[in-house]
């Protein structure tokens, strides 16, 4: 199963960064540009244990739809979310949170299993491995942006 990890260093408080990460309506700013948006479940605020969301989004040409739901979390440590629907035969991502002098250290991990076997495994080599880690680096810039301003 491939992994792709972000380290993303922030000049602010852990609490800041953690909550901001799980922050339904941050999550569709930094997006913006997939026209992703929330439509189901947990659609603004702050998502928490047990809750899922569903999202709508274009990616690669495709309105695709994705609904995860938080599975493990402990405030400000970490917090987990996995696909129950959605392209990918799975997906898994970490957020840990790691602070040190008043500057926090996110770690996001980015687990996912494509479809269709072997045609899936070449799709991760040629584009779609490359397409999520800059997806997710997105979305770090974007949290780092944001937790510095607060």
């Amino acid at each position: 199963m491939p992994i792709i990890q972000i380290k993303t260093e922030i000049n602010s408080d852990i609490k800041t960064c953690f909550d901001l990460a799980r922050n339904i309506d941050l999550h569709q700013d930094s997006l913006k540009h997939y026209n992703e948006k929330a439509i189901a479940g947990k659609v603004t605020g702050l998502i928490e244990l047990g809750e899922w969301v569903s999202w709508e989004a274009k990616h690669l040409g495709f309105v695709q739809h994705l609904t995860s739901k938080i599975v493990e979390f402990d405030s400000p440590n970490y917090f987990i979310g996995e696909m129950i629907f959605g392209a990918f035969k799975s997906f898994r991502h970490e957020y840990h949170f790691y602070e040190n002098e008043n500057k926090t250290l996110v770690v996001g991990k980015f687990y996912f299993e494509s479809p269709y076997g072997i045609l899936g495994k070449l799709a991760n080599v040629l584009f779609l491995r490359r397409y999520m880690k800059k997806l997710l680096l997105t979305r770090s810039c974007f949290l780092k942006e944001r937790a510095e301003l607060t």
